[in-house]
């Protein structure tokens, strides 16, 4: 007895120690990709995040924010004036793709595909990556989008996918310790065609290696390249862009991959698709690869142009020709066969509000099923849309037997889910959010944003995050119940997706980057 009571003591220390650290661990974490981690679902552990915010006043003529005027804003940070890329938060770093209308440095001048490299604990600018345009017009890279692409922070290196249609590999601190990597040409990528190279400085991006999908491959970006980096391991998977030229008939490439495997250290092609998707699809390829494991096996998801998720096994499988491919292990039609006809006649793809529609929503892994809705083209407007758990384990094509359930009361979405507690949150591109039960699609609530929505729900500290194309940030109380804890409004549209990192939440609108937290 005596023994007990001189032992209990640290002993209830020891185990409150632990989980300190454990809950620790799970309140301040990074967030290094798109959708968190490779499941891509936009869910996180953290507490004490604000539902009550306040974005302060601007001056639309300066574009300038009065901080004296926020609430539980920690700092904001000065975008381009278009920002549709997401945040990612690594090592003390933010790393966030727009464009050059706010130029950092009066030598990178006119329209450019940026990404910004800020302190995390200040946002003040450290360094950027500076892309020219492809000179193709809105054909392939549409003027002022910026850099759509997610970097992927993982250790000393980011990975991005440039508005150049080039996976890029970056040094994480940038040219300010030298230049690394057998890249050396940095002057000339950030020279547009036909001018000199600029001279570069320690506030630029040190490129360590670049893969040129439109000259290795020769992939035809439709309107601007647009996915984020998968890594698993020694690999990436990335998300060619290919898809139709300006007829918005003619698939300039239908030979072309529509997902390839890079090593992540030297760039070197590893592998690619060879399911036919170019052959098939509607507009084109936006979708960012997600991996998970299930029955044994680990795949690869991917959500494609054709209207189809596929799996694929994530080693590649050389062949006689010694070009390496992905293993297919299920492809799943993601159009409810009802969307393809009408009055008895087929519907073929179309933006006018009926027939499929293509995969621009990253599939979500999530308690061994994959989640995934269909939509199109922001410029297509609202139509008919599709929201399918899909089971893994199966084989072959798997569109008749493969669906847990489908939920068809969501319009077109772009947006990527976020599971937590048994329950899906998603969003459709009319402004709505949906609450639906992860095991058998039924819906508990539905909330009107009244806008256009293209970003992702942001699940975290109990609460739901959406932001809209009116600058609306719509906090819900997570739960089978609605419940509406706040709608502050930003000064800006908001495109991207929030997200959350080491207890702050990041908002980004099309001019600010906001860092937001309680004060301390």
């Amino acid at each position: 007895m005596r023994e007990t009571q001189i032992l209990q003591p640290p002993m209830k220390r020891i185990i409150l120690l632990i989980l300190f650290v454990a809950g620790s661990n799970l309140r301040a974490a990074d967030w290094p990709m798109w959708g968190h981690d490779a499941s891509r679902n936009m869910q996180i552990f953290e507490t004490g995040l604000p539902a009550d915010f306040h974005p302060g006043t601007m001056d639309y003529e300066t574009e300038k924010i009065d901080m004296a005027t926020t609430r539980n804003i920690k700092w904001i940070a000065k975008m381009g004036s278009q920002t549709y890329g997401n945040v990612t938060v690594a090592g003390g770093r933010i790393f966030v793709g727009t464009n050059n209308e706010s130029p950092r440095d009066p030598k990178h001048k006119g329209d450019r595909g940026i990404v910004m490299c800020l302190d995390e604990a200040t946002g003040a600018f450290r360094w950027q990556l500076v892309v020219p345009k492809l000179g193709a017009g809105k054909v392939s890279d549409w003027e002022y989008l910026g850099i759509c692409s997610s970097p992927l922070a993982d250790g000393n290196r980011v990975y991005v996918i440039s508005n150049r249609c080039a996976v890029v590999c970056l040094d994480a601190d940038g040219l300010a310790n030298g230049n690394d990597g057998p890249f050396k040409d940095e002057g000339k990528y950030m020279s547009a065609a036909g001018q000199p190279p600029v001279t570069p400085g320690p506030t630029d991006a040190d490129i360590i290696w670049l893969y040129d999908m439109r000259e290795e491959l020769g992939i035809f970006p439709h309107n601007i390249t647009s996915s984020s980096v998968l890594m698993v391991g020694e690999r990436l998977y990335v998300t060619t862009s290919n898809g139709q030229d300006w007829s918005h008939v003619n698939i300039p490439n239908p030979r072309a991959p529509c997902l390839i495997v890079l090593d992540k250290n030297t760039g070197e092609l590893r592998g690619e698709e060879a399911a036919g998707i170019s052959t098939r699809l509607f507009h084109c390829n936006w979708s960012s690869p997600a991996s998970g494991a299930g029955g044994g096996q680990d795949y690869v998801f991917f959500g494609a142009g054709d209207g189809f998720c596929y799996a694929f096994d994530p080693q590649p499988v050389a062949g006689t020709d010694d070009l390496a491919t992905l293993k297919e292990y299920w492809r799943f039609d993601c159009n409810p066969p009802e969307y393809k006809v009408k009055d008895g006649k087929p519907v073929k793809y179309a933006s006018s509000g009926i027939g499929p529609s293509e995969i621009i929503a990253t599939p979500v892994y999530y308690e061994g099923h994959v989640y995934v809705a269909t939509g199109q083209d922001p410029e297509h407007g609202q139509g008919v849309g599709s929201l399918s758990c899909i089971d893994v384990t199966k084989r072959g094509d798997i569109s008749r037997t493969g669906a847990r359930w489908r939920y068809k009361d969501l319009h077109r979405s772009i947006g990527t889910i976020a599971a937590r507690d048994g329950l899906v949150y998603a969003a459709d591109f009319t402004g709505r959010l949906h609450c639906i039960d992860a095991k058998t699609g039924k819906a508990y609530w539905v909330h009107d944003t009244i806008s256009n929505i293209w970003a992702s729900p942001l699940v975290v500290d109990g609460k739901v995050y959406i932001g809209n194309e009116d600058g609306i940030m719509t906090v819900v109380a997570a739960g089978k119940t609605k419940k509406i804890l706040a709608t502050p409004e930003f000064p800006a549209p908001i495109y991207s997706s929030a997200i959350a990192a080491n207890g702050v939440l990041y908002v980004s609108t099309h001019t600010h980057l906001y860092a937001i937290a309680k004060p301390k």
